[in-house]
């Protein structure tokens, strides 16, 4: 949550249209520097002056309908500060270097319909009791 000045200051710097997208997608206003951009279009923004210390880095999805797994493996370290150079900077984390690396996203099915649902192929050890009444 920020203070109006800092909103107000932070309207200011990044100009009503950036403000109004802020608000609608992670519902605060911040400001900073752009480090990077990732293959899907994501971008990856720095502030180490006003900002909460482990807050300073954030990522601002391309699409409205965003999902955690959309990171990359390089930016998903850099913005959980394992490291401190971002994939833009180091040869060895940016996408495609590696041969078993997946070319393309695949979404996150949980909680959807095509989700993982296991079944069992072991005969079951109890079968359920079906109550038998003796005639009267």
């Amino acid at each position: 949550m920020s203070t109006i000045l800092r909103t107000l200051r932070n309207l200011r710097s990044i100009g009503l249209k950036e403000y109004g997208h802020q608000i609608q997608h992670i519902g605060d206003t911040k400001r900073g520097t752009l480090i990077g951009m990732d293959s899907y279009g994501n971008k990856y923004f720095e502030n180490m002056e006003e900002e909460l210390p482990l807050r300073t880095r954030w990522v601002d999805y391309k699409d409205w309908e965003f999902d955690p797994s959309q990171i990359e493996p390089g930016w998903h370290a850099w913005i959980s500060y394992s490291i401190d150079k971002p994939p833009s900077e180091d040869k060895l984390l940016q996408r495609g270097v590696r041969a078993w690396e997946p070319t393309a996203h695949r979404p996150v099915l949980t909680a959807t319909r095509s989700a993982y649902k296991p079944y069992s192929t072991v005969k079951n050890k109890f079968s359920a009791w079906t109550p038998v009444a003796a005639p009267r």
